[in-house]
Protein backbone atom coordinates (compact mmCIF):
# COMPACT_ATOMS: atom_id res chain seq x y z
CA UNK A 1 0.00 0.00 0.00
CA UNK A 2 2.84 2.35 0.87
CA UNK A 3 4.51 1.75 -2.50
CA UNK A 4 1.22 2.27 -4.32
CA UNK A 5 0.67 5.54 -2.46
CA UNK A 6 4.14 6.71 -3.40
CA UNK A 7 3.48 5.87 -7.04
CA UNK A 8 0.19 7.79 -7.00
CA UNK A 9 1.89 10.79 -5.42
CA UNK A 10 4.66 10.65 -8.03
CA UNK A 11 2.04 10.51 -10.80
CA UNK A 12 0.22 13.51 -9.31
CA UNK A 13 3.45 15.50 -9.19
CA UNK A 14 4.16 14.58 -12.79
CA UNK A 15 0.72 15.74 -13.91
CA UNK A 16 1.19 18.98 -11.95
CA UNK A 17 4.55 19.54 -13.62
CA UNK A 18 3.05 18.94 -17.06
CA UNK A 19 0.28 21.43 -16.32
CA UNK A 20 2.88 24.03 -15.29
CA UNK A 21 4.79 23.44 -18.52
CA UNK A 22 1.90 24.86 -20.56
CA UNK A 23 2.92 28.35 -19.42
CA UNK A 24 6.45 27.84 -18.18
CA UNK A 25 7.84 31.02 -19.75
CA UNK A 26 5.32 33.26 -17.98
CA UNK A 27 6.19 31.53 -14.70
CA UNK A 28 9.96 32.07 -14.86
CA UNK A 29 11.37 34.29 -12.07
CA UNK A 30 11.54 37.99 -12.92
CA UNK A 31 15.34 37.94 -12.74
CA UNK A 32 15.28 35.89 -15.98
CA UNK A 33 12.98 38.23 -17.93
CA UNK A 34 15.89 40.32 -19.26
CA UNK A 35 18.12 37.43 -20.31
CA UNK A 36 18.25 36.90 -24.11
CA UNK A 37 16.22 33.87 -25.16
CA UNK A 38 19.33 32.42 -26.79
CA UNK A 39 20.82 32.18 -23.29
CA UNK A 40 17.84 30.33 -21.82
CA UNK A 41 17.25 26.57 -21.92
CA UNK A 42 14.37 25.88 -24.34
CA UNK A 43 12.83 22.48 -25.19
CA UNK A 44 12.18 21.70 -28.83
CA UNK A 45 10.76 18.89 -30.93
CA UNK A 46 12.60 17.31 -33.86
CA UNK A 47 10.53 16.94 -37.06
CA UNK A 48 7.56 18.39 -35.22
CA UNK A 49 4.85 17.52 -37.75
CA UNK A 50 5.73 13.87 -38.43
CA UNK A 51 2.82 12.71 -36.24
CA UNK A 52 0.43 13.29 -39.17
CA UNK A 53 2.33 11.79 -42.10
CA UNK A 54 -0.02 10.55 -44.84
CA UNK A 55 0.73 6.94 -45.80
CA UNK A 56 -1.01 7.51 -49.13
CA UNK A 57 1.02 10.58 -50.04
CA UNK A 58 3.89 10.56 -52.53
CA UNK A 59 7.29 9.62 -51.17
CA UNK A 60 9.66 12.53 -50.65
CA UNK A 61 11.84 12.61 -53.80
CA UNK A 62 14.84 13.26 -51.54
CA UNK A 63 14.41 9.89 -49.80
CA UNK A 64 17.25 7.33 -50.21
CA UNK A 65 17.40 5.97 -53.76
CA UNK A 66 16.77 2.38 -52.64
CA UNK A 67 13.55 3.41 -50.93
CA UNK A 68 12.41 5.26 -54.04
CA UNK A 69 13.08 2.13 -56.14
CA UNK A 70 11.22 -0.06 -53.63
CA UNK A 71 8.32 2.40 -53.65
CA UNK A 72 8.11 2.08 -57.43
CA UNK A 73 7.78 -1.72 -57.40
CA UNK A 74 6.21 -2.35 -53.97
CA UNK A 75 4.61 0.92 -52.83
CA UNK A 76 2.68 -0.56 -49.90
CA UNK A 77 5.80 -2.14 -48.42
CA UNK A 78 7.92 0.95 -48.99
CA UNK A 79 5.41 3.35 -47.47
CA UNK A 80 4.85 1.14 -44.44
CA UNK A 81 8.61 1.12 -43.79
CA UNK A 82 8.94 4.85 -44.35
CA UNK A 83 6.01 5.62 -42.06
CA UNK A 84 7.44 3.58 -39.17
CA UNK A 85 10.86 5.18 -39.41
CA UNK A 86 9.77 8.73 -40.25
CA UNK A 87 7.24 9.17 -37.44
CA UNK A 88 9.33 10.94 -34.82
CA UNK A 89 6.43 12.52 -32.89
CA UNK A 90 3.11 11.21 -31.57
CA UNK A 91 1.69 14.38 -29.96
CA UNK A 92 -0.01 16.89 -32.23
CA UNK A 93 1.32 20.43 -32.45
CA UNK A 94 -0.91 21.88 -29.72
CA UNK A 95 -0.20 18.94 -27.43
CA UNK A 96 3.51 19.56 -27.92
CA UNK A 97 3.06 23.24 -27.07
CA UNK A 98 0.99 22.31 -24.02
CA UNK A 99 3.79 19.95 -22.98
CA UNK A 100 6.18 22.93 -22.96
CA UNK A 101 7.83 22.70 -26.39
CA UNK A 102 8.82 26.17 -27.64
CA UNK A 103 10.92 25.31 -30.71
CA UNK A 104 9.14 23.67 -33.66
CA UNK A 105 11.16 22.01 -36.42
CA UNK A 106 9.00 22.52 -39.55
CA UNK A 107 10.13 20.73 -42.75
CA UNK A 108 8.12 22.37 -45.55
CA UNK A 109 7.72 21.31 -49.19
CA UNK A 110 5.19 21.13 -52.03
CA UNK A 111 3.97 17.70 -53.06
CA UNK A 112 5.56 16.52 -56.34
CA UNK A 113 3.69 17.54 -59.48
CA UNK A 114 1.21 19.66 -57.53
CA UNK A 115 0.65 22.91 -59.46
CA UNK A 116 -1.26 24.56 -56.60
CA UNK A 117 0.13 26.79 -53.85
CA UNK A 118 -0.62 24.16 -51.21
CA UNK A 119 2.33 23.40 -48.94
CA UNK A 120 2.68 20.45 -46.59
CA UNK A 121 5.26 19.26 -44.11
CA UNK A 122 7.50 16.37 -45.12
CA UNK A 123 9.64 13.67 -43.57
CA UNK A 124 9.86 10.71 -45.91
CA UNK A 125 6.16 11.19 -46.67
CA UNK A 126 4.02 14.31 -46.78
CA UNK A 127 1.61 15.30 -44.03
CA UNK A 128 -2.16 15.15 -44.17
CA UNK A 129 -2.38 18.76 -42.90
CA UNK A 130 -1.23 21.85 -44.73
CA UNK A 131 1.23 24.47 -43.54
CA UNK A 132 -1.43 27.18 -43.52
CA UNK A 133 -3.80 25.09 -41.39
CA UNK A 134 -1.03 24.40 -38.88
CA UNK A 135 0.07 28.04 -38.64
CA UNK A 136 -3.55 29.01 -37.91
CA UNK A 137 -3.67 26.33 -35.20
CA UNK A 138 -0.47 27.71 -33.65
CA UNK A 139 -1.92 31.23 -33.73
CA UNK A 140 -5.00 30.09 -31.80
CA UNK A 141 -2.77 28.48 -29.19
CA UNK A 142 -0.73 31.67 -28.84
CA UNK A 143 -3.87 33.75 -28.39
CA UNK A 144 -4.76 31.52 -25.43
CA UNK A 145 -1.23 31.80 -24.00
CA UNK A 146 -0.29 35.47 -24.51
CA UNK A 147 2.95 35.37 -22.48
CA UNK A 148 4.48 32.34 -24.19
CA UNK A 149 7.03 32.70 -27.00
CA UNK A 150 7.70 30.12 -29.71
CA UNK A 151 10.43 29.71 -32.31
CA UNK A 152 9.36 28.29 -35.69
CA UNK A 153 12.20 26.92 -37.83
CA UNK A 154 11.08 26.77 -41.47
CA UNK A 155 13.43 24.26 -43.09
CA UNK A 156 13.79 21.86 -46.03
CA UNK A 157 12.88 24.62 -48.49
CA UNK A 158 15.02 23.45 -51.43
CA UNK A 159 12.00 22.40 -53.54
CA UNK A 160 10.29 25.76 -53.16
CA UNK A 161 9.85 27.93 -56.26
CA UNK A 162 10.03 31.74 -55.93
CA UNK A 163 6.22 31.83 -56.14
CA UNK A 164 5.87 29.31 -53.32
CA UNK A 165 8.39 31.22 -51.20
CA UNK A 166 6.36 34.40 -51.63
CA UNK A 167 3.18 32.52 -50.79
CA UNK A 168 4.66 31.03 -47.60
CA UNK A 169 6.18 34.32 -46.45
CA UNK A 170 2.86 36.06 -47.11
CA UNK A 171 0.97 33.43 -45.08
CA UNK A 172 3.40 33.81 -42.18
CA UNK A 173 2.98 37.59 -42.19
CA UNK A 174 -0.81 37.55 -42.58
CA UNK A 175 -1.37 34.92 -39.89
CA UNK A 176 0.99 36.16 -37.16
CA UNK A 177 1.11 39.87 -38.01
CA UNK A 178 2.20 41.98 -35.05
CA UNK A 179 3.16 38.87 -33.06
CA UNK A 180 6.24 38.47 -35.28
CA UNK A 181 9.44 39.58 -33.58
CA UNK A 182 11.79 41.49 -35.93
CA UNK A 183 15.37 40.28 -35.97
CA UNK A 184 16.63 43.75 -34.97
CA UNK A 185 15.02 43.29 -31.52
CA UNK A 186 16.77 41.86 -28.49
CA UNK A 187 14.56 38.84 -27.78
CA UNK A 188 14.14 38.84 -24.01
CA UNK A 189 10.87 37.88 -22.38
CA UNK A 190 10.30 41.37 -20.97
CA UNK A 191 10.95 43.03 -24.31
CA UNK A 192 8.74 40.62 -26.21
CA UNK A 193 5.90 40.91 -23.71
CA UNK A 194 6.08 44.72 -23.83
CA UNK A 195 6.00 44.71 -27.64
CA UNK A 196 3.37 41.97 -27.99
CA UNK A 197 5.78 39.67 -29.83
CA UNK A 198 5.27 35.91 -29.52
CA UNK A 199 6.83 34.38 -32.64
CA UNK A 200 10.38 34.16 -33.93
CA UNK A 201 10.56 32.77 -37.47
CA UNK A 202 13.81 31.17 -38.62
CA UNK A 203 13.76 30.85 -42.43
CA UNK A 204 16.31 28.53 -44.05
CA UNK A 205 16.82 30.54 -47.22
CA UNK A 206 18.68 33.67 -48.29
CA UNK A 207 15.29 35.40 -48.54
CA UNK A 208 15.48 35.81 -44.78
CA UNK A 209 17.86 38.72 -45.36
CA UNK A 210 15.15 40.69 -47.18
CA UNK A 211 12.47 40.59 -44.48
CA UNK A 212 12.74 42.05 -41.00
CA UNK A 213 10.43 39.40 -39.53
CA UNK A 214 12.48 36.47 -40.90
CA UNK A 215 15.45 35.41 -38.80
CA UNK A 216 18.40 33.52 -40.34
CA UNK A 217 18.88 29.77 -40.13
CA UNK A 218 19.31 28.43 -36.60
CA UNK A 219 22.25 25.99 -36.45
CA UNK A 220 21.19 22.42 -35.58
CA UNK A 221 23.79 20.04 -34.15
CA UNK A 222 22.87 16.69 -35.72
CA UNK A 223 24.98 13.61 -35.02
CA UNK A 224 23.37 11.33 -37.66
CA UNK A 225 23.80 8.14 -35.62
CA UNK A 226 21.75 5.37 -34.00
CA UNK A 227 24.20 5.08 -31.10
CA UNK A 228 23.49 7.04 -27.94
CA UNK A 229 27.12 7.31 -26.84
CA UNK A 230 28.16 8.50 -30.30
CA UNK A 231 25.44 11.15 -30.17
CA UNK A 232 26.60 12.38 -26.78
CA UNK A 233 30.27 12.43 -27.88
CA UNK A 234 29.26 14.45 -30.94
CA UNK A 235 27.42 17.05 -28.85
CA UNK A 236 30.25 17.30 -26.34
CA UNK A 237 32.75 17.81 -29.18
CA UNK A 238 30.65 20.67 -30.54
CA UNK A 239 30.43 22.21 -27.08
CA UNK A 240 34.24 22.18 -26.88
CA UNK A 241 34.28 24.30 -30.04
CA UNK A 242 32.07 26.91 -28.40
CA UNK A 243 28.41 27.76 -28.80
CA UNK A 244 27.15 30.05 -31.63
CA UNK A 245 26.42 33.65 -30.70
CA UNK A 246 22.67 33.40 -31.32
CA UNK A 247 20.08 30.65 -31.15
CA UNK A 248 21.26 27.09 -31.73
CA UNK A 249 19.86 23.58 -31.29
CA UNK A 250 21.46 20.52 -29.75
CA UNK A 251 19.65 17.63 -31.42
CA UNK A 252 19.11 14.63 -29.16
CA UNK A 253 17.47 12.72 -32.01
CA UNK A 254 18.86 9.38 -33.12
CA UNK A 255 18.94 8.76 -36.88
CA UNK A 256 18.68 5.49 -38.78
CA UNK A 257 20.07 4.79 -42.26
CA UNK A 258 19.01 2.34 -44.96
CA UNK A 259 21.47 -0.29 -43.72
CA UNK A 260 20.10 -0.06 -40.18
CA UNK A 261 16.51 -0.39 -41.43
CA UNK A 262 17.38 -3.56 -43.40
CA UNK A 263 18.84 -5.09 -40.24
CA UNK A 264 15.71 -4.12 -38.26
CA UNK A 265 12.82 -4.74 -40.68
CA UNK A 266 10.23 -4.83 -37.89
CA UNK A 267 11.62 -1.85 -36.03
CA UNK A 268 10.54 1.77 -35.92
CA UNK A 269 11.73 5.14 -34.69
CA UNK A 270 9.87 4.39 -31.46
CA UNK A 271 11.62 1.06 -30.84
CA UNK A 272 14.98 2.68 -31.60
CA UNK A 273 14.50 5.75 -29.42
CA UNK A 274 12.46 4.92 -26.31
CA UNK A 275 14.96 2.51 -24.67
CA UNK A 276 17.66 5.16 -25.02
CA UNK A 277 15.75 8.12 -23.59
CA UNK A 278 16.94 7.62 -19.96
CA UNK A 279 20.61 8.01 -20.97
CA UNK A 280 19.80 11.05 -23.11
CA UNK A 281 17.87 12.53 -20.19
CA UNK A 282 20.91 12.12 -17.95
CA UNK A 283 22.94 14.15 -20.44
CA UNK A 284 20.31 16.91 -20.35
CA UNK A 285 20.44 17.12 -16.57
CA UNK A 286 24.22 17.79 -16.70
CA UNK A 287 23.87 20.81 -19.00
CA UNK A 288 23.52 24.51 -18.25
CA UNK A 289 22.20 27.51 -20.23
CA UNK A 290 23.85 30.93 -20.41
CA UNK A 291 26.44 32.79 -22.52
CA UNK A 292 29.36 30.49 -21.66
CA UNK A 293 31.15 28.58 -24.44
CA UNK A 294 29.88 25.21 -23.21
CA UNK A 295 26.28 26.32 -22.57
CA UNK A 296 23.19 24.92 -24.28
CA UNK A 297 20.20 26.81 -25.66
CA UNK A 298 17.51 24.85 -27.52
CA UNK A 299 17.53 21.08 -27.01
CA UNK A 300 15.32 19.05 -29.38
CA UNK A 301 14.19 15.45 -29.03
CA UNK A 302 11.93 12.88 -30.69
CA UNK A 303 8.78 11.37 -29.17
CA UNK A 304 7.88 14.28 -26.92
CA UNK A 305 5.78 13.09 -23.98
CA UNK A 306 7.52 9.72 -23.68
CA UNK A 307 9.68 10.85 -20.72
CA UNK A 308 10.48 13.89 -18.57
CA UNK A 309 12.66 15.51 -21.25
CA UNK A 310 10.69 18.77 -21.46
CA UNK A 311 10.67 19.36 -17.70
CA UNK A 312 14.39 18.52 -17.50
CA UNK A 313 15.23 21.15 -20.14
CA UNK A 314 13.00 23.80 -18.53
CA UNK A 315 14.46 23.11 -15.08
CA UNK A 316 17.98 23.94 -16.32
CA UNK A 317 16.93 27.59 -16.16
CA UNK A 318 17.06 27.34 -12.37
CA UNK A 319 20.85 27.40 -12.73
CA UNK A 320 20.57 30.94 -14.10
CA UNK A 321 18.45 32.14 -11.17
CA UNK A 322 21.21 31.05 -8.79
CA UNK A 323 23.73 33.28 -10.60
CA UNK A 324 21.56 36.35 -11.19
CA UNK A 325 21.67 39.20 -8.63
Amino acid sequence: MENLSAMENSSHQSDHQKDQNKQWMSQLPEKLWDIPLNNLSIPGSHDTMSYCLDKNSPVDPKSPAMLCVLEKFAPCVARSIILKWSTTQVLNVCEQLNAGIRYLDLRIAPRPNDPSLTLNFVHGLFTSVTVEETLQEILQWLQSHPREVIILACKNLEEMTPVLHMHLISCIHQIFGTKLCPKKEQPTLRNMWNQGYQVIISYEDDLAMKYEFLWPTIPYWWANTTRTHSLIRYLEKHKEGGRPAGFFVAGLNLTENWSYILKHPFGSMKTLTIPKLPLLNKWVQKQHPGPQRDAVNIIAEDLIGSDNFVSAVINLNRILTDHQP
